[in-house]
Order: structure tokens, then C-alpha cells, then sequence
């Protein structure tokens, strides 16, 4: 015969073994109503909120009458958590506010307890590291983000400063505080009605004039880019307006009203606002010590610059993957250790079996700028290969380029090993660095000054950089140039970014990522709006 027992939960376990204990220092005879209400709460919660508390002996840390100041540093921060574009609904100071007023029982109190330390723990997650998890959102951001441990952060609780830990959690870049800033502005600019009323598709150059000049006119003092003005000529002032306009949204900036240009004159605030807070988030992914000497590739803004003690030193124009699957250049972060000058170009399996091999079962000698390699690495013959018996996945060649003029990496490439073989190199394809967007590669990141950002890198190692590599490179030969000192590399995707007086960038959302990260904020809970919690 077999005894069927009803079930319990974790909870009510808690709760018997807290009722068999000797006297706990917070109540004599027996457990407070209180005391039970907390165990029962943070054991529904998780363990690390249970053992806190179990630490504890269960005694108050934010409802006691003792708690206040420390009640208030946290609520006074989290009332302002959407000014930052976190998710309210993860610790809606109001709601909580209200808890407090409408408690009544030892109960409500101990599981109000709980629901503050809940909310405080996301609070620290989220404005540390971020509210979501990159990799989840999209595939193309392998990143890994920093966490403070949470068990590190219910310590600080027991400190005597709760506000000065709070004020050390969010990211302490220049970047972060000019877009909170922004997010403000253009809050309230949507509150007020927005830019006013959207141009007309119709193109513009300096010497027109009339009602459509007028109307970008308008357009452009609200938005900023040009001082008050009753002018109805495109003259010099509304030209330089426009330019600034197309500077700041990464277009060409020849001062014509276009039809891109009226384009992204027309995106509305709240379109913005979506790619400010989509930059919040990022901002806090890259939440980290990001070395006074890195390298910073904005993948949106197609550049490549090195930044040295906060200032830009070096910049160059830049060309990653395409926007097609498997080619998107993944975002992360790694150090730049040696370039390899002369480089020979190992072509990736993937361009191998799904490019070439299609074309060498029509001809033998398609390529022929490539070496056909064995697994031991010798070269071999193509005319002894059947490639018609092969297909993409027995394919048991490899491919490579010598080094050349030619070759598909220039003449020096940029390691920072990593699993996804992404680096920057130089390219033989120069005219692809004239155009507005270029996204043309199958991945890395082309540069187009390879040999000055080189000479930038090897200055801190060198009394003559120039000289250095222009030595490896005449010699002809394959060879490793070292880094003295590895310099941090971040592959970023920023739409909204400050430029250094504070102003507001743009770029397209090239990969779609910021759109699929901003749908996920607001289903974390992210209010648009400037609404508080």
C-alpha cells in the first residue's frame, strides 16, 4: 500500500524549520508575524535573498524606523530609474511609496520587506549591466556584460551609505550622462508637440527660396541646427545648417536638401527617443574600465578610432560586414595584441565551400589567385582534384592567398584573437570607402588609413613608427609585428551617440539590432516618455 503525502512548498518548509528553531534575538518566544512574512517572501524569491535575510535573523534593513535614510536613497533613485531608460515596472518607486502608506500588519510589512530588496537587486542589475541580455535580443551581440554579483550588493545594504553606492553603478563615460541628457531634451521636446510639421518631398539647393525654404527652415531652428531666422532663402546660414544636419546623421555633407536628407529630417522625435534609450542600454553593456589607450569601432557610424586618455587621436573610415546572415560583424570586446604585415589571407571555410567550390566545379582554374591547400598544409596541385565528387561539408581542402598587393587583406591585418576570426585589416577595394554606407565584407572590418592607424599603434613603442613598418613591409615576407602593450578593442553599435561638445549623432540601424533591443526593453518594462515610477 502506498502513502500519498500532500505536497508542500519550499516556503512552508522554511516556515516549520524557522517555528522549531531555539528563540531568535528578534523575538523572544516565538516568531513574529513579521519574521514569518519574510522567510516565507525571500524563500519564494530565491536563495540568495533567503539567506540574507536567514543572516539576518530576519531583522528589517528597509522598514524598520531605523531604515529611513537608507529607504530614502533608494527610493529617491529609482523614482528617476526611466530619466535613464530603465524599467520601471521592475521597481516602481511609486507603487512602492503607496506600499508603505497602505501597510498595516506586521505582514504586509515583513512582505514589503522582501519586495524592496527585490526591487533594489534588479535596480543594481540593471543600471550596473544592463536590463537584458544581449545575446538573447540577437545573436550578433556576443559581448559579455558585467554583473555585480548579488550577494556583493546585499552586503553594501548593510553599509552606512547606500546613496554613494547607488551613484556607482551606472557608467561613468562622458557618453552616458550626455545621452540622459539628450533623453531629457527631446522628452520634453515631444511634450511640447515635437519639430513641427514634416517637409515636403521636395529637393532643395542653396539659391532656391520661398514657402518650401521656409518650411526647412523652421524645420532646422527646432531641431536645433539653425539660430532663429525669417529668412526665406537657402542661403549661406541655412546651408551650413543643412551641413551640420547631414554631419550629424553620418550623410554627405554638401549642404542639398535631398531626398535622404528630408528623409532623416523627417524621422520624429519619438524615433529618436527610441535609439537614445536603445544607446542607454548599450552604454551600460560596455560598463567597464575601457583602457586609457582603445580602440573603438562604432559599426553604425562606419569608423574605426583610437582614444587615448578620452580623446579621439586617430580616425578612420571603416567597412564591415554585410547585412546578411553569418556576414554581420558581431559586437564584443578583446585586446589588439600584434599586426601581421604582409599578411597571407587563409580563406574562412565558409567562403570556401559556399563561393569557390561552386566555381571550381565549373572550372578547375576559377581563383586562380588562390592556393588549394591539404590538411598538412602543402599545396596542391588543382589539376589532380576531382572538385565535382565533393560537396560543402567533405570538402577536404582549405584555400589561401599569398601575400600581395592583391590580397584580399592588404598589407597588414590587426589581430585580437577571438573565436568569431574577426579583425581589421587593410583591403585592395579602396572606392568602397567613398561610399555613405559600407557594409560590403564578410565580417572583418576593412580600414581605409590601415597604414597610418599602424603607425598610431607602434608611435607608443617607437621612436620612428613610419620607419618600423615600412622596414616589414619592404622586406616581402610574412611577419608578426607585436604590441608591447594590448590595446583594448570594442566592437560597438551605437544609432545615438554625443560627439565631443555634446550634440546628438544618428546612424541607420543597419542590422535591425536596435529595433529588436528596443522591443525587448519595453517588454522588460522600459517607459518611454520621461515617465517615472
Amino acid at each position: 500500500m502506498t502513502t500519498t503525502f500532500p505536497a508542500v512548498t519550499f516556503s512552508q518548509i522554511v516556515l516549520s524549520a524557522l517555528l522549531t528553531l531555539a528563540p531568535l534575538s528578534v523575538a523572544q518566544a516565538q516568531v513574529s508575524p513579521f519574521v514569518q512574512s519574510v522567510a516565507i517572501a525571500a524563500a519564494d524569491q530565491d536563495e540568495v535573498i533567503s539567506a540574507f535575510y536567514a543572516a539576518r535573523n530576519y531583522a528589517p534593513i528597509w522598514t524598520g524606523p531605523q531604515d529611513a535614510e537608507r529607504r530614502n536613497a533608494f527610493l529617491s533613485a529609482i523614482a528617476h530609474a526611466s530619466d535613464q531608460g530603465l524599467a520601471v515596472q521592475r521597481y516602481d518607486a511609486r507603487a512602492l511609496t503607496d506600499a508603505f502608506r497602505s501597510a498595516q500588519t506586521e505582514g504586509d510589512r515583513g512582505r514589503l520587506e522582501v519586495r524592496m530588496t527585490r526591487a533594489y537587486l534588479s535596480y543594481v542589475h540593471d543600471l550596473h549591466g544592463g536590463v537584458l541580455q544581449p545575446k538573447k535580443v540577437d545573436a550578433g551581440i556576443v559581448r559579455e556584460v558585467p554583473r555585480i554579483d548579488p550577494q556583493l550588493a546585499l552586503e553594501r545594504l548593510t553599509g552606512d551609505d547606500l546613496g554613494a553606492f547607488l551613484s556607482t553603478l551606472a557608467p561613468a563615460s562622458p557618453s552616458y550622462a550626455q545621452l540622459i541628457k539628450a533623453k531629457l531634451r527631446i522628452d520634453g521636446t515631444i511634450a511640447a508637440g515635437g519639430w513641427g510639421p514634416t517637409l515636403a518631398d521636395t529637393p532643395l539647393q542653396p539659391g532656391d527660396s520661398g514657402a518650401a525654404v521656409v518650411a526647412l527652415r523652421d524645420r532646422l531652428v527646432s531641431m536645433g541646427y539653425l539660430r532663429l531666422s525669417a529668412t526665406q532663402d537657402y542661403d549661406a546660414e541655412v546651408q551650413k545648417a543643412v551641413q551640420r544636419f547631414q554631419i550629424a546623421h553620418g550623410l554627405d555633407p554638401d549642404g542639398k536638401l535631398d531626398e535622404i536628407t528630408i528623409t532623416a529630417l523627417n524621422v520624429a522625435p519619438e524615433e529618436r527617443l527610441k535609439s537614445i534609450i536603445v544607446a542607454l542600454e548599450r552604454e551600460r553593456w560596455v560598463n567597464m574600465d575601457r583602457g586609457r589607450r582603445h580602440i573603438w569601432v562604432n559599426l553604425t557610424d562606419f569608423t574605426a578610432r583610437i582614444i587615448d586618455d578620452g580623446k579621439e587621436t586617430f580616425v578612420t573610415r571603416a567597412v564591415i560586414g554585410k547585412d546578411v546572415p553569418d556576414q554581420r560583424t558581431p559586437e564584443f570586446s578583446d585586446e589588439m595584441e600584434y599586426m601581421v604585415v604582409n599578411p597571407s589571407w587563409s580563406v574562412p571555410r565558409s567562403i570556401t565551400t559556399k563561393e569557390y567550390l561552386p566555381l571550381l566545379k565549373k572550372n578547375p582554374n576559377a581563383a586562380g589567385h588562390l592556393k588549394i591547400v591539404d590538411r598538412n598544409g602543402r599545396v596542391i596541385d588543382r589539376g589532380s582534384i576531382n572538385f565535382g565528387k565533393y560537396t560543402a561539408a567533405n570538402f577536404p581542402f582549405s584555400m589561401r592567398q599569398p601575400p600581395s598587393d592583391a590580397n584580399a587583406l592588404g598589407l597588414v591585418k590587426f589581430m585580437f584573437p577571438n573565436q568569431w576570426n574577426i579583425y581589421l585589416h587593410d583591403t585592395p577595394s579602396k572606392s568602397l570607402f567613398d561610399r555613405e554606407v559600407r557594409a560590403f565584407s564578410h565580417g572583418c572590418i576593412r580600414l581605409g588609413q590601415p597604414f597610418e592607424f599602424a603607425h598610431a599603434l607602434l608611435a607608443v613603442q617607437s621612436a620612428d613608427p613610419e620607419g618600423d613598418f615600412k622596414k616589414a613591409l619592404d622586406s616581402g615576407r610574412e611577419q608578426a609585428v607585436k604590441l608591447q602593450q594590448h590595446v583594448p578593442v570594442h566592437l560597438v553599435y551605437f544609432t545615438a551617440f554625443p560627439d565631443v561638445r555634446g550634440g546628438m549623432n544618428y546612424r541607420r540601424d543597419i542590422y535591425g539590432r536596435d529595433e529588436r533591443i528596443y522591443d525587448a526593453l519595453i517588454d522588460a518594462g522600459v517607459v518611454p516618455g520621461g515617465q517615472h515610477g
